[in-house]
């Protein structure tokens, strides 16, 4: 009976067994599968010079970076030919693992690799992406390399981009080399890849968020809200006035004051300080009313002056005589 068992578990072993070593098999020969179909699929490939392909990176090394193309000859990328910024480090910014697009440059660099410039792929496809993120209007990071005359340079997707002077912040730049290493958000806003022109703003990107900071607090302002400001200007359909938080409103000639004037200037100079009313925030514009705050104070007024001429007169009958003795029927 112990031998009948001993053998039934023996023939579950070898079945195991027999099972594991199947599935190994058919692993086997599903790779096996897999090369051959990418091995057939290499040798029907044809790589001619011009042509931009990609690779994964097995190797970098300060002189190169190497390339499996998925083809009989690995690909090379010569430092030199990586990229145009100066600041670009090979060994920090090229990992093994990484995608690299690259042009033929030669498909047989006399070692039987593909010779590749990343650098020329980079220039052919980035004035693409660049025209894309100006019609998209994209903002993207850049970093400030040098100071050149009238402004300084930084390079986006490879190409070398100028940033004007004028277009670096929404205040006067008085010192461009403080901005050398500066990383700064941009928006492209020329694009000529005949005339290798790249002309890039951080003062677009500024006054954007700028705008929309006022938009939101133009939005927070309440109809009917009190407030104190300065006049900042006159004009002679009205006054600006400047309100906290950097808002500006307009209070319209027709609400400067209770009397009729022609012309702002009769009643109000420039840094007066003013209490004012906001009407509305129409279209993200502040209407302001200089004479409705005088009408809310004066009820208050009304009321002081009526006390005083009561308590001056004698005593007012209350009953309902008194109240119809001067009406006439």
């Amino acid at each position: 009976m112990e031998n009948e068992l001993e053998k039934e578990v023996e023939k579950k072993e070898e079945s195991v067994m027999e099972s594991e070593a199947g599935k190994e098999a058919e692993e086997a020969k599903k790779e096996s599968m897999e090369d051959y179909s990418k091995e057939l699929e290499a040798s029907f490939r044809k790589i001619g010079e011009g042509d931009i392909i990609s690779g994964t990176v097995i190797s970098v090394s300060e002189e190169e970076v190497i390339l499996d193309l998925n083809y009989y000859a690995q690909g090379v990328i010569k430092a030199a030919d990586m990229s145009s910024d100066p600041k670009y480090n090979i060994m920090e910014d090229v990992k093994t693992g990484d995608t690299i697009k690259g042009t033929v440059i030669s498909t047989d660099d006399g070692a039987g690799n593909i010779q590749l410039s990343c650098k020329e792929a980079k220039e052919v496809l980035a004035w693409d992406i660049l025209q894309q993120y100006m019609d998209e209007g994209k903002e993207i990071g850049v970093k400030v390399s040098e100071v050149v005359n009238g402004g300084v340079i930084a390079y986006a997707e490879g190409i070398r981009g100028f940033i004007p002077a004028s277009h670096l912040s929404l205040t006067y730049v008085e010192d461009l080399s403080t901005w050398v290493g500066r990383a700064v958000t941009v928006k492209v806003i020329t694009v000529d890849e005949s005339k290798k022109k790249l002309v890039l703003s951080s003062r677009v990107v500024e006054k954007e968020k700028a705008e929309a900071e006022i938009r939101h607090k133009i939005s927070m302002l309440a109809p009917g809200t009190v407030l104190e400001g300065n006049v900042e200007s006159l004009m002679p359909y009205g006054a600006f006035v400047a309100l906290p938080g950097g808002l500006s409103g307009l209070v319209h000639i027709s609400q400067i004051s209770q009397k009729r004037i022609s012309k702002p200037s009769e009643v109000l100079k420039t840094g007066d300080k003013v209490k004012v009313k906001v009407l509305n925030t129409n279209n993200g514009k502040i209407s302001l009313s200089m004479k409705a705050v005088e009408e809310d104070s004066k009820p208050d007024e009304m009321e002081g002056k009526g006390t005083a001429e009561y308590s001056s007169h004698e005593r007012i009958g209350t009953s309902l005589g008194d109240l119809l003795k001067n009406l006439k029927f």
